[in-house]
């Protein structure tokens, strides 16, 4: 990579290429890979510098960027919109709450679901929505429980599956509602997890951290039934890893930390057995990086999560 970066976002474009945004420390440089050739180039900066923001691809093609700190202790509202075809960022319309290590969800309408996140004194309830036609946000109701470090879903169904600190939570854009999932209680208190919509539409929960506790456990949300069920273990407990859908239908987990290190190892779950299997270690350690799965070659992008600016490619 151009930049060692961590807490960033990784952003795949309709071209092919991969845009980085920002990380720790607390940066406003953006990067761009390209899978044709293997290499990185330098994008123009944002006006912010921030970490631990949220991004999202527009149906237009410009990536919505929200959020994030800009230095550990300043909590940001601004958002800001970057264009591919000009290379070139803008301002759009700024948030309600400041927040960091919140969610952000396309939504089939096009708009962008908001939600949770911290923002300096609390963990908001309140949730937003982005409208791209005109640049502005509204309410978009409150979730049951405030969370940060939380992960959202989109579902078949077009609902929003929010999912952190032991509860659970739909938001349906059709109503504008939210609602606790059915059987609301998760089977472990868990934030800095990873979720994954599997292909046969369930969401499988893996990892994540409860005070001083990692978790090695797996759950999976069935939407049809709204119940929660264990599944097996990963060898490692680990949270802020990534967990990126493969073109079989498996789930590559890598990198993470736990109270003992933070971790090279990685792991793939089978749905179908649900089980898990050990695959080659990732060449550097890494937390807080990102996973960007490659439809050009079915390859996984790893970068970041550190201050080794490699980046790295897994081949399923």
């Amino acid at each position: 990579m151009v930049s060692a970066r961590a807490a960033h976002t990784a952003t795949l474009l309709p071209s092919g290429m991969v845009l980085t945004t920002g990380g720790a420390t607390n940066t406003a440089t953006a990067e761009m890979y390209n899978p044709n050739t293997g290499t990185w180039s330098s994008t123009n900066s944002m006006a912010s510098a921030r970490s631990y923001h949220a991004a999202s691809l527009l149906n237009s093609g410009k990536v919505l960027i929200t959020g994030g700190t800009s230095d550990d202790t300043t909590f940001l509202q601004t958002t800001e919109l970057y264009d591919p075809a000009t290379g070139t960022w803008s301002p759009t319309g700024s948030l309600a709450s400041a927040r960091y290590r919140h969610t952000s969800t396309l939504l089939p309408s096009g708009k962008v679901l908001v939600t949770g996140g911290y923002r300096g004194s609390g963990n908001p309830t309140a949730a937003e929505i982005y409208d791209p036609s005109t640049g502005t946000w509204a309410s978009a109701g409150n979730m049951t429980t405030p969370r940060t470090g939380h992960t959202a879903t989109l579902l078949p169904s077009g609902e929003v599956l929010v999912a952190g600190y032991g509860t659970a939570d739909l938001y349906n854009p059709t109503t504008g509602s939210w609602k606790p999932t059915p059987t609301q209680q998760m089977l472990s208190d868990r934030s800095g997890h990873t979720a994954t919509l599997l292909p046969s539409g369930m969401v499988l929960i893996v990892g994540g951290i409860n005070g001083n506790t990692y978790f090695s456990t797996a759950e999976v949300y069935d939407p049809s039934t709204g119940t929660w069920t264990s599944t097996g273990n990963m060898a490692d407990a680990r949270a802020y890893h990534t967990a990126t859908l493969l073109p079989s239908g498996k789930v590559l987990v890598a990198g993470g930390q736990n109270k003992d290190a933070v971790l090279s190892s990685a792991e793939v779950y089978d749905p179908q057995t649900g089980t898990w299997t050990a695959t080659v270690s990732m060449l550097a350690i890494r937390g807080a990086h990102t996973a960007t799965l490659l439809p050009s070659s079915n390859k996984v992008l790893v970068a970041g999560g550190g201050r080794n600016p490699m980046a790295e490619v897994y081949e399923p």
